[in-house]
């Protein structure tokens, strides 16, 4: 007996469900479209040299990445020799510096032994002030060469440091994209002599527009996307303000964010968006298109309502503004 009630309840109800499925409504003008582009890398650089000489030895080609070994090893016999010259040359100042300390002791006694003796009378003024002279013309010469001590040590720090950049190195994880020069080459100073880019980390660039990038805005700080239609979590990276006024749209840049699976440029990137748009969205089941005069049926008074049909996005057409429409407004599925 209950089941036959069930039973009777649940046909009673039938229409009314169906009635509710057939309702359908006025919304907000909202165009689904996807953003596409194709990775790159964070970041590129130019590998230079600050150096001239011949390549000595290149330790990475093309698509290897680069290690903790240097880029390119330029020779350093020239340098070599003038590095070692100026050692010799500090050497040989610090003996005379050795030499001029002994002649100051010197100099100092003798004149402390004059001055007693002037002072008693015994010596001429002028002896005490040859003594003073040579006291005070040592120690100057002292601190002359104490002083060309310290200039040949910087010069021999900028020599060192000059020979460190005959040994040109890339940032360590970086990849080679590019080479320009081989071993035996001779390279001037600021040659261009390889490409490397830090594919690590991949960034998609892209053109918007204003309502494109608040789509973008609105969502949440790291969202879902697709590399080559499998799923990857990406954020913005940067947004420039600078206008392009041909395009009319704002050049950004997105990333992927833990993402483990190939790292390489020209992998499609695709991000499935919502945007804001004119006029308004109704559902196609819900517009009557007979006779090429679009219009739809008002659930409240059963009214036919004649529309614009901008376009479409999926399951809506977009239709153009009408006084008679809003959003919320019910209509009648027309279709069967």
């Amino acid at each position: 007996m209950r089941q036959l009630i069930f039973l009777l309840g649940a046909f009673l109800l039938l229409p009314f469900a169906s009635a509710a499925q057939d309702v359908l409504w006025v919304e907000k003008a909202i165009k689904e479209i996807t953003l596409k582009g194709y990775t790159r890398s964070k970041t590129a650089v130019t590998v230079a040299s600050e150096v001239t000489g011949r390549v000595e030895k290149v330790n990475y080609d093309v698509g290897q990445t680069v290690g903790n070994d240097p880029f390119f090893e330029i020779d350093p016999t020239f340098v070599n020799f003038q590095i070692e010259s100026t050692r010799q040359g500090i050497r040989n100042l610090q003996i005379a510096s050795k030499q001029s300390s002994s002649r100051i002791a010197y100099l100092q006694k003798e004149f402390k032994r004059i001055d007693v003796l002037f002072k008693g009378k015994s010596t001429a003024a002028t002896q005490r002030d040859k003594a003073a002279e040579d006291l005070v013309q040592a120690r100057l010469e002292g601190e002359s060469i104490k002083a060309r001590i310290a200039e040949t040590k910087t010069t021999l720090q900028e020599l060192l440091e000059r020979k460190r950049r005959h040994s040109i190195h890339a940032p360590p994880g970086w990849i080679v994209t590019a080479k320009f020069v081989e071993e035996g080459e001779i390279i001037g100073l600021n040659t261009p002599l390889a490409r490397v880019a830090d594919y690590r980390l991949l960034v998609i660039p892209l053109s918007v527009a204003g309502r494109e990038l608040a789509a973008l805005r609105n969502l949440p700080a790291v969202f879902a996307a697709f590399l080559n239609d499998r799923p990857v979590k990406a954020s913005i990276d940067w947004v420039n303000p600078e206008f392009d006024e041909k395009t009319r749209k704002l050049h950004i840049q997105l990333i992927l964010r833990e993402y483990h699976g190939e790292k390489r440029g020209g992998l499609l990137f695709s991000l499935p968006l919502k945007i804001a748009t004119d006029g308004l969205r109704v559902p196609k089941s819900a517009v009557i298109t007979r006779y090429e005069n679009p219009r739809v049926k008002l659930k409240s008074t059963g009214e036919e309502v004649q529309v614009l049909i901008l376009g479409e996005s999926g399951r809506h057409f977009i239709i153009a503004g009408n006084s008679r429409l809003a959003p919320g407004m019910a209509l009648i599925n027309i279709q069967p």
